[in-house]
């Protein structure tokens, strides 16, 4: 028995394309998505549920990382399947009852989403059949400030996010776009990073013979140095 076509297929959003619009009702009112945000980068994240411990340290963990992401020009935007007043008595209870590797006390104060009819969750390809159908994966979406996908993350219901990362991958991004570079495996501010291979025979011998500023192991790959304060201060515009 063919069951496919009472399933919804929606094509999930790719690096690149223009975020999917939305508007919300969140716990911290209204959202337009993405076009309330242009201007700033945004981090759009999915859990599977409220009142769950997975979801519980990472919502603690963004929180209380949300001054140091918000420095770096960057909103964050959380959503889940469950309802407002579901939202409010979780978020609550995490400030009131919920103490966690040092952190209490902690107050979510960025928009999360509710999305009951799972209308944004399916807009971003969030549910996964594999997983659930009914739980949004922990999907996490890059979007710049002109609206545009620029990364895509996801993990299984199981996996907490590594927030360290999610904090890399945006500084590396801005980076990449501000000074028209690549960053290696890794990457920090402060480490060297790859410039674009070269165009043209006459370039690419240049930097062979060592006439650019960058160390080149081969005509393809050269990396050169950026001073980390000169990132630092055209990211956080020090």
């Amino acid at each position: 028995m063919d069951t496919t076509q009472n399933q919804e297929f929606v094509a999930m959003p790719r690096i690149g394309d223009k975020a999917p619009e939305f508007k919300a009702v969140t716990t911290q009112g209204e959202i337009n998505f993405p076009s309330g945000y242009k201007g700033s980068w945004a981090i759009l994240f999915s859990h599977p549920a409220d009142f769950t411990p997975v979801c519980t340290s990472e919502f603690m963990t963004f929180a209380s990382l949300e001054s140091k992401f918000t420095e770096a020009n960057c909103k964050l935007v959380g959503l889940s399947v469950d309802g407002l007043y579901s939202h409010i008595a979780w978020l609550r209870t995490i400030k009131e009852k919920i103490e966690y590797k040092g952190m209490k006390n902690v107050e979510v104060n960025f928009p999360l989403i509710e999305d009951i009819t799972m209308e944004v969750a399916k807009k971003y390809g969030m549910m996964m059949p594999g997983e659930s159908n009914t739980k949004a994966v922990r999907a996490v979406f890059f979007v710049d400030p002109n609206g545009i996908i620029r990364a895509i993350i996801y993990y299984p219901l199981s996996l907490g996010r590594n927030f360290d990362e999610l904090y890399r991958a945006l500084i590396a991004m801005q980076t990449a776009d501000a000074f028209s570079i690549a960053t290696p495996a890794d990457w920090r501010p402060g480490d060297d990073v790859i410039v674009p291979p070269a165009g043209s025979c006459g370039s690419a011998k240049d930097r062979m013979e060592g006439k650019d500023d960058m160390k080149c192991y081969d005509w393809f790959f050269c990396t050169k140095k950026i001073d980390k304060d000169l990132v630092l201060k055209t990211i956080f515009k020090k």
